[in-house]
């Protein structure tokens, strides 16, 4: 724009209450009642008469309206000139209640309203249809205001109806301003005609009636009531009330009540009666009157948006500015003569008319906009052009490239105010493509920071062009005409759905001949580009001038766009979180007891992580699964996941050295850190799919649903597979020279079917490393070729310990099982003897024998074998000594009398007791060692209640010492006769415990 000519937003104020709210002007819908009655804080400044005359645009319906109404209670003898009853019909946001407003104030306070511009043309209206000259008090005139709706049937407000309860008696109360005399008078007679223009008179005013949304009233809002007499009593005072008005001199009514095939409110065939009654009432005895129409539309937008009017010559240098780009031969060829721009015909009253805002801009909102049945005309528009100045105005003071007219291609979509003031219009009808849209916009046009969006780039990384400073955001401008004219649908009358290039091109045009119709040619291009342009467009393909190509921005195809916003919005908390819990839900322990997952802790190093984790678990072979986004190996990041595996295992030094005691038995499984980086990309994607496939658009279209079950689906097994791949790390403790240092080992797999997560996987990769033995391994030799010397003479409990703490060790597949089997069998095929604390061999009858927990018992090298002659060890030849050989603590030590594994530390197997019941070798002090019990009995309990009583108790006890785990060791027979239905009972408890049994009929 040149320096000579004033822009719009400084040759223009915009009003005070708009630049408080930032554009967000709230008073469009204006409020009868809020007027008549907002107090304080809530009383609106259209409430004042003059302010009202000054935001008032005087449309010629609204001239003739309020003429009529002053000339009615006003217009002395003349009264009769004027209509009394008048009807507004018009749909939602034609200025109804802007009309009424008007009316209330031209008669409670007519000296103010009849001093502005409006006032004014309403006297000079008066006088022409009277003759003379209009009273400027009209008289002095009463008003009663029936706001129905925000009035509850049946139930009056104390503070505004007093005693009033039924529609007559709010009218009277407020018509003898709150007399209550007057009031009780009058009140019976709610159907009688006579009274009621009696009553009417009484007030010895002239009076003006406004009912207000009277269908909010006596349609649902009575059926609410459940009273009948009631309804009827309203019905009966409305019918009274219509006919009464036009009999009284000096009386006007204003009835507001939407025609009936503009209304959709749903009512009840009773409210719907009511509603055809007063239809044919109104019809009766009023005419129905709108006060705006189409023409208005640039009027009042001024009128409403700014407090001061534009100066001539700023008019007349605006419109020279497009001269030469309106006379370019170029452009008229390929788009004024497409588009049919007849506002160039007379281009310069046309600015002066719409000015700020562009003849094709006023042109779409008028003959387009306004034709949609659900588009609230002088609200919407007001609502929508109110935030598209003001922000056009912030950009305007920031230095910013502004319009010199606000174009259709011009509403700032990166402002959510516009934004969500074109979408929630009426435009667009239903929730869903609200959403819709309202994501297009984001994604296809221009983001909220003005940083994105598929036209916004565009400009953005656009190459230096001449035309780049006079025209900056012209693929943005393309693009949400495109976007205008898309949410209307196939709405757009003789034009067909969509924008037509021309159209397109019209919309990115600026006033400068730097920017040529190529210029705009290359720009609506590459902005329609199916692979770097706009992506959810609908083209249909052009055929010469005649039919040029035509642009639909639709939402049939925004799921890969819900994708791509949604995709920017996540988190990397959220997309480390859904990594964690996959890596859980596929991890799995194999032959490890104990399956252990460390999450990440952002607040808090690696090491501290660890080392809080409470890893040091006794006994338990245990797979570690460290969360990758703390925790991963390689690519110069690993530092600080080895420090902290150096620390959990023990081998840390100084102020990090734990007291780890199990590290022997944990092993690791890792992350690496560049597979990580594609697990965290796949992630994303996923949770944007998630989202998508929940977002309501999505879930209420059938066809995207699918499509995004399937991209989901899809994204959830890439994301599965590539995380299994990322676990390609082992890490353990390792000693394999039993007189070395202990270190940290790692097992790296690029083997794509190899997963760190795989509990069975991993034990194999282990098994090659002689790290643990494999199912089956642990034989009877193998424990004999890993137990060194100084192994011998230590109790079980030291030796079992090992096997989870010493690294020389290798892990056992089936844990203490294994262990328990082998030296059973070493002891059976004489590898091994276990011995208690006096050096006596004791029997081991069975692998559940060998109890692992007992500290008196030791593991010993095999004694020789005696002689059974002479006692002395085994010997070749020929024995001569035939004294009976000794016996070392005279107890046997073979044959059936031999001591069982079992008998120290709590082993409970079978031993013959001495005379007094006690176990020989058995201490029985209840304090101190662990104790045998051996007992046996046998009871019949068919009669006998004590018994069976004493034989619970018992049995309870052994249920509280086995529930405190006070029983180390158990082994019983039982036999029992009892129920088919506890025998069922017993028969689950011992399938569940794996105890095999015999059930038989007796």
């Amino acid at each position: 724009m040149t320096t000579s000519v004033t822009p719009w937003w400084k040759a223009l104020k915009i009003r005070e209450e708009i630049l408080n709210a930032s554009g967000q002007i709230d008073d469009v819908q204006m409020s009868l009642f809020r007027a008549v009655h907002g107090t304080a804080m809530d009383r609106p400044p259209y409430a004042d008469a003059a302010y009202y005359g000054d935001i008032t645009h005087p449309t010629e319906r609204l001239i003739d309206l309020l003429t009529e109404i002053a000339v009615r209670v006003g217009g002395g003898d003349d009264y009769l000139k004027a209509r009394a009853v008048t009807r507004l019909d018009q749909g939602m946001g034609g200025g109804k209640s802007h009309a009424c407003i008007g009316a209330f104030h031209l008669a409670a306070n007519p000296t103010a309203l009849l001093s502005t511009e409006l006032g004014e043309k309403v006297v000079e209206r008066a006088k022409a249809k009277m003759g003379r000259e209009l009273a400027r008090d009209l008289g002095g005139p009463h008003v009663v205001v029936l706001p129905c709706d925000n009035m509850t049937a049946g139930a009056g407000v104390q503070e505004l109806d007093g005693p009033a309860v039924s529609l007559y008696e709010r009218f009277l109360w407020r018509l003898f301003s709150k007399d209550y005399s007057l009031y009780e008078r009058y009140q019976p007679f709610w159907s009688d005609k006579h009274k009621i223009a009696e009553a009417i008179r009484a007030v010895n005013r002239p009076v003006l009636i406004i009912v207000d949304e009277v269908l909010d009233y006596i349609g649902n809002g009575l059926d609410g009531t459940k009273k009948p007499d009631l309804a009827a009593q309203d019905m009966a005072f409305l019918r009274a009330l219509l006919d009464v008005v036009n009999d009284v001199p000096h009386v006007a009514m204003l009835v507001v009540m939407i025609a009936s095939d503009a209304d959709k409110t749903a009512l009840s065939p009773a409210a719907k009666e009511r509603r055809d009654d007063l239809n044919t009432l109104l019809e009766r005895n009023g005419l129905p009157a709108t006060v705006t129409e189409v023409s208005d539309f640039a009027d009042i937008l001024r009128r409403r948006l700014f407090d001061t009017e534009p100066a001539a010559e700023v008019l007349a240098a605006t419109a020279r500015l497009y001269e030469p780009v309106l006379g370019d031969n170029g452009w008229t060829k390929h788009v004024w003569e497409q588009i049919g721009a007849d506002w160039r015909r007379h281009w310069s009253d046309e600015v002066a008319a719409c000015y700020p805002f562009h003849p094709m801009l006023v042109s779409l909102a008028k003959d387009e906009w306004s034709r949609v049945t659900g588009f609230q005309r002088v609200r919407s528009t007001i609502r929508i052009f109110a935030a598209t100045v003001f922000a056009l105005q912030q950009r305007g003071k920031a230095g910013e490239w502004v319009p010199a007219l606000i174009g259709p291609g011009d509403l700032p979509l990166s402002e959510s105010t516009v934004r969500e003031a074109l979408l929630g219009s009426g435009l667009v009808e239903d929730d869903r493509t609200i959403a819709n849209y309202r994501s297009l916009a984001e994604i296809e046009v221009v983001n909220h920071e003005g940083s994105s969006g598929t036209a916004r780039r565009q400009d953005l990384e656009r190459p230096e062009v001449p035309w780049h400073g006079d025209n900056p955001r012209a693929a943005e401008r393309a693009a949400t005409f495109i976007f205008l004219v898309s949410i209307v649908g196939t709405l757009r009358p003789g034009r067909g759905r969509g924008a037509s290039a021309p159209e397109v091109k019209a919309a990115t045009s600026v006033p400068h001949t730097s920017y040529t119709i190529t210029d705009a040619d290359i720009v609506v291009e590459e902005v329609v580009n199916q692979e770097r342009g706009i992506s959810a467009l609908d083209i249909a393909r052009g055929q010469g001038n005649n039919k040029p190509a035509r642009y639909f921005m639709s939402t049939r195809l925004t799921h890969q766009m819900l994708v791509k916003d949604i995709r920017r919005t996540i988190t990397e908390t959220e997309r480390d979180q859904v990594i964690a819990d996959f890596a859980q839900k596929l991890a799995n322990s194999g032959p490890f007891r104990e399956l252990k997952f460390i999450p990440a802790d952002a607040q808090r190093t690696a090491v501290d992580v660890m080392a809080t984790s409470g890893l040091d678990m006794a006994y338990t072979n245990r797979l570690v699964v460290l969360d990758p986004a703390q925790f991963s190996l390689r690519n110069g990041m690993e530092k600080p996941t080895m420090e902290a595996l150096t620390v959990a295992m023990g081998l840390g030094q100084g102020v990090q050295q734990l007291p780890v005691q199990w590290a022997s038995s944990a092993v690791y499984a890792v992350a690496n850190t560049q597979r990580r980086s594609l697990v965290r990309g796949l992630a994303v994607e996923y949770l944007a799919r998630q989202r998508a496939l929940a977002a309501p658009e999505v879930q209420n279209d059938s066809e995207l649903k699918t499509i995004g079950t399937k991209e989901l689906a899809t994204a959830k097994e890439q994301l599965e597979k590539a995380l299994k791949r990322a676990y390609q790390h082992v890490v353990f403790l390792a000693q394999p020279d039993p007189d070395g240092e202990r270190y940290l080992d790692e097992l790296t797999y690029d083997d794509d079917n190899f997963t760190a997560l795989n509990g069975t996987a991993v034990w194999k990769a282990l098994a090659a490393r002689d790290k643990v033995f494999d199912v089956g391994e642990f034989t009877p030799r193998a424990l004999h070729h890993n137990l060194r010397d100084q192994d011998y003479g230590k109790t079980l409990s030291d030796i079992r310990a090992a096997f989870y703490s010493a690294p020389r060790l290798p892990l056992l597949y089936g844990g203490d099982r294994d262990l328990q089997q082998a030296i059973h069998d070493a002891v059976d095929q004489g590898l091994v003897s276990i011995v208690d604390g006096n050096g006596t061999e004791v029997a081991v009858t069975g692998p559940a024998q060998v109890n692992l927990a007992s500290t008196s018992l030791r593991l010993s090298k095999p004694k020789p074998q005696l002689c059974p002659t002479c006692g002395e060890p085994s010997h070749d030849g020929t024995c001569t000594d035939t004294s009976e050989p000794s016996a070392p603590n005279d107890t046997t030590q073979s044959g059936a009398g031999a001591a069982s594994a079992t008998q120290a530390n709590g082993a409970a197997g079978h031993q013959d007791t001495g005379a007094d019941g006690s176990s020989d070798d058995v201490p029985q002090q209840s304090g101190g060692k662990d104790q045998k019990a051996v007992f046996s009995f046998t009871c019949n309990l068919l009669a006998d209640d004590d018994t069976a009583d004493g034989l619970a108790a018992l049995f309870r006890s052994f249920f509280m010492a086995l529930d405190e785990r006070q029983i180390s060791y158990l082994q019983s027979t039982f036999q029992v006769v009892l129920s088919a239905e506890g025998a069922e009972q017993i028969r689950q408890r011992l399938d569940e415990m794996g105890i095999s049994a015999t059930f038989k009929e007796i």
